[in-house]
């Protein structure tokens, strides 16, 4: 029996198709697929094993953390990688996956990371747990007391000698044994993996790179910086050829869940709200612990007077210089491109390839040199012009300055994706406008800035986001300059992104928490400019479509 098709004279055969009769359904399916090659088949089982070799890698430190969730997130995360690419299902989703995975561990990790610190109170002498902070506590009030053991010394590292981990070779004086210690504590030394000098000091191990005497020199503020714990309290140095086992005056009582000194007798009572030790007198020691402070980094942001004085004068001049960069490089950038679009142009080529010269050169180093020229003294744009201006010295010159520097370096991109835009501009509906007795700027304004302002609106909104985090533009130029004599940690050019780089990393200490907070606000602040401006240039569209 057989059923007719449309072709004249074509027969169908139930249950046999194009692929042949008498084939099953599954040879039929895997003649659409490409046949799996030899290199093809290497590639797949050497990305897997790297895939096995870095889920093995990451596991063991989960284990040791005793962090179960992410370790069961890890196997399955590796069981699903290994059930996608051995079977052949789900083609699509062998494609997505990989871009998916570097979109989660690059982008949606660091925003969710940043987040969760921002409710921390992360930072310099808030980095560990309760516990390290008792230990560190502890370790540096150690003081040497009649009695205390004398080791000799001898400092190395295991790295290189200008930037390595400092370790400390010491040499007990009763037994002869060699150990090293860090501030993990002391660990014994095989003896046939050092060499013992006159005096007992270590002048060579195995793995370790014994500092001279002028290495030694030049870090000895780290060497007396560095404690070991030890059994009976911990080991510091005296100079850089002896060390002692010292006495920790500050212990901690778990009983009352406070330090006390035993020499003044003054005690720190544990503070959990904030993570310090906190004095009757209000002291705090600078050892601390990471606590969940809710939102008290947004609230300083908003209500603390040295914070939130800044932050809102900052961000006004945020808005300023996101928009005037992308305002006249824009208008500078469309205007060269209209004269260059004119058919009464000549030597077009020519003047392209010199108008986007600044684009061409590397960003960083034409802002050190702009920095120079406008250098009040020997500065080029002083002497070409005769002038005296303090570029940097006074607040209005030194934004001045940023934003005629963002103009040379930004017009030449406004330019290229203005040329671009225009050519793609029918010239009919210019004519028609000429025709009808328009003049060249009514023509302009009705017909091509609109039109213009419709293909580049999503260049312009995400040209703004990126100036508003320009941290280049002002750190390499004015480093966020001029700054009031009160107020050494925000400047009169700061941007909110310089101005948090400098909590973070400013000289009083590292404030991690409240730079994330600061970042949070920096991220709703441009989230929500953009959505408004795509908002409007989707009305846009509507209108000239």
């Amino acid at each position: 029996m057989s059923t007719k098709l449309s072709g004249p004279g074509s027969t169908r055969t139930p249950g046999r198709g194009p692929a042949g009769p008498g084939l099953p359904r599954t040879a039929r399916t895997a003649r659409h697929h490409a046949p799996v090659t030899a290199t093809g088949l290497v590639a797949k089982v050497i990305l897997l094993g790297l895939v096995a070799g870095i889920a093995l890698w990451a596991a063991f430190p989960l284990v040791e953390a005793e962090k179960w969730v992410g370790l069961a997130l890890l196997a399955a995360t590796t069981a699903g990688l290994f059930y996608l690419y051995l079977t052949p299902r789900h083609i699509p989703a062998k494609y997505l996956v990989p871009g998916t995975l570097f979109l989660i561990a690059f982008q949606v990790f660091p925003v969710l990371y940043t987040a969760s610190t921002a409710f921390t109170n992360f930072g310099d002498g808030h980095r560990g747990s309760k516990d390290d902070a008792i230990v560190a506590i502890q370790s540096s009030s150690v003081k040497q007391v009649p009695g205390s053991t004398e080791y000799a010394l001898s400092v190395a590292t295991a790295g290189d000698p200008a930037t390595g981990a400092l370790v400390f070779l010491v040499t007990d004086p009763a037994t002869g044994a060699v150990s090293a210690g860090d501030a993990d504590g002391l660990r014994r030394l095989d003896a046939a993996d050092v060499t013992v000098g006159s005096g007992g000091k270590v002048t060579a191990a195995d793995g370790y790179t014994v500092l001279n005497f002028g290495q030694a020199s030049a870090r000895s503020q780290e060497i007396t910086d560095l404690v070991v714990p030890t059994a009976g309290g911990a080991l510091r140095s005296s100079g850089l050829s002896r060390a002692y086992e010292g006495r920790a005056i500050r212990a901690y009582d778990a009983g009352c869940d406070c330090v006390t000194d035993s020499e003044s007798g003054k005690r720190w009572t544990a503070d959990a709200a904030t993570g310090s030790f906190v004095a009757a007198d209000g002291e705090r020691l600078a050892q601390g612990w990471q606590v969940n402070v809710g939102l008290e980094n947004f609230a300083r942001v908003l209500t603390d007077p040295n914070i939130s004085g800044p932050f809102f004068g900052t961000l006004l001049w945020n808005f300023a210089f996101a928009i005037g960069s992308t305002g006249f490089t824009f208008l500078l950038g469309m205007a060269i491109a209209l004269a260059l679009h004119s058919p009464r142009m000549r030597g077009t080529n020519l003047y392209r390839v010199l108008l986007i010269l600044p684009y061409a050169m590397p960003s960083f180093a034409m802002l050190l040199v702009w920095r120079d020229m406008f250098n009040t003294d020997f500065g080029l744009i002083n002497n070409l012009f005769g002038l005296g201006v303090d570029w940097f010295g006074e607040a209005w010159s030194a934004r001045a300055a940023v934003l005629l520097v963002q103009l040379w370096l930004g017009y030449p991109y406004m330019f290229l994706v203005a040329t671009g835009a225009l050519q793609a501009i029918p010239k009919e509906l210019t004519e028609a406008t000429s025709v009808d007795g328009a003049s060249p700027w009514q023509s302009f304004r009705a017909v091509t800035l609109p039109l213009l302002l419709v293909a580049l609106s999503p260049l312009l909104i995400a040209s703004f986001a990126y100036n508003f985090n320009n941290i280049n533009a002002i750190w390499l130029t004015t480093e966020g300059g001029p700054f009031p004599a009160d107020n050494p940690r925000n400047g009169a050019t700061d941007l909110l992104i310089t101005y948090t780089y400098r909590l973070a990393f400013g000289a009083q200490g590292a404030e991690f928490g409240m730079a994330a907070a600061v970042s949070i606000f920096i991220f709703a602040i441009v989230a929500t400019v953009s959505a408004i401006s795509f908002r409007n240039t989707r009305k846009q569209e509507e209108v000239y479509s």
